[in-house]
């Protein structure tokens, strides 16, 4: 897997220039291998987004060996750089494209337009084209299960999160933590610090210290690229868990668990339709059903009654009898947010934009 950064790729990105992304683009070869790259925000290290994303590919890897090229264009700034480098890289002749973050969408989605032999995959967005498909995880089934046992270990009543950016997905994962929470403890209160990265060791640092001093002794890194969080709360002696892959070798004593996400089916799944010619953009919301979503590593001071209620709807999210997002759920202004009996669509929740009782930070203007 070859790996690049920006630094030196700007360059080249900036000659090719949009004239050579729209004409005399060299065809691939029949029998050449498919170039296959991965773009994301933050760099590749051992924990993370990115590192789960990387990888999600090497099955494919695996399975097709010399037939693919795998490409990880990693640490590239959403903006006009990320929309010059996935330009460059379909310039080249790379016909897969997976663009790794939310702000790569509107570059991603013309590059779709433009080429329909081009595929694009999206992390978390909601447009969707014949040959460009937006995917997300439906974290918020295993958040819902770590907050029923951040509940049972809290000893304040109170929860944090250190959370990355305001949209659907962290919302719906800080939603889900705070009503597991409740199902164990009605009276538990929720406080969230937005950093607006997704990359920013020093800030995530200084914003878990800041909820640990507020007395929240269970914090939630949602959707941080490094382990400052982890490492923070390991050394205040409060329990913390993540999102993506396990950080658990950074807070040995006081992991509570990762809400992993196994990115192998889908994008294999996708490669092959590629290959097949019978990829057909979808809005692809992915949990613990389609094995993308596992919660692992449960820390061994959870009660063990607790555990057993928690595998218990574990099970029922598996089999689709469970969701964390069925009413009554009270808005944290106090109005209806879902009714008795009524269970949230996925399109609903994909498009949530505000929080549930017990969160007590508001949301950002």
């Amino acid at each position: 897997m070859t790996k690049l950064t920006r630094r030196n790729l700007i360059t080249a990105a900036a000659a090719t220039g949009l004239a050579g992304v729209l004409g005399s683009r060299l065809a691939l070869a029949a029998d050449a291998p498919l170039g296959i790259t991965l773009v994301v925000p933050s760099p590749i290290g051992d924990v993370g987004w990115g590192h789960a994303l990387a990888a999600g590919l090497e099955p494919i890897k695996a399975a097709y060996g010399d037939k693919v090229k795998v490409t990880v264009l990693e640490n590239i700034a959403e903006g006009p750089d990320a929309d010059r480098i996935m330009n460059k890289t379909v310039a080249d002749g790379n016909k897969f494209l997976v663009a790794g973050s939310f702000g790569y969408q509107n570059g991603a989605l013309q590059i779709a337009r433009r080429d329909p032999s081009v595929t694009v995959l999206h992390a978390s967005g909601f447009q969707v084209a014949p040959n460009f498909s937006p995917f997300a995880a439906k974290y918020f089934q295993g958040t819902y299960l770590l907050g029923m046992a951040a509940a049972a270990l809290s000893k304040t009543g109170k929860l944090g999160s250190v959370s990355a950016f305001a949209i659907p997905e962290l919302i719906t994962s800080i939603n889900a933590f705070t009503l597991g929470a409740q199902a164990v403890k009605p009276d538990i209160e929720v406080s969230v610090v937005w950093v607006n990265s997704w990359f920013d060791p020093a800030k995530e640092q200084e914003a878990a210290k800041a909820l640990i001093a507020q007395k929240c002794d269970v914090i939630f890194s949602n959707a941080q690229d490094t382990p400052s969080v982890i490492s923070a709360c390991e050394e205040a002696g409060v329990y913390a868990f993540n999102l993506n892959s396990s950080m658990k070798k950074y807070a040995p004593k006081t992991y509570l668990g990762c809400v992993a996400t196994d990115w192998s089916p889908f994008f294999k799944a996708s490669v092959d339709a590629h290959l097949a010619g019978t990829f057909k953009g979808a809005n692809a919301f992915l949990g613990v059903a389609d094995k993308v979503v596992e919660v692992v590593d449960w820390n061994p001071d959870i009660p063990a009654d607790v555990m057993t209620k928690i595998k218990e709807i574990e099970a029922k999210i598996a089999d689709g009898s469970f969701s964390p997002f069925t009413g009554p759920i009270a808005k944290a202004d106090g109005s209806e947010g879902v009714a008795s009996g009524a269970t949230m669509a996925d399109p609903e929740i994909i498009a949530m934009n505000w929080h549930v009782k017990g969160v007590s930070t508001p949301l950002p203007k």
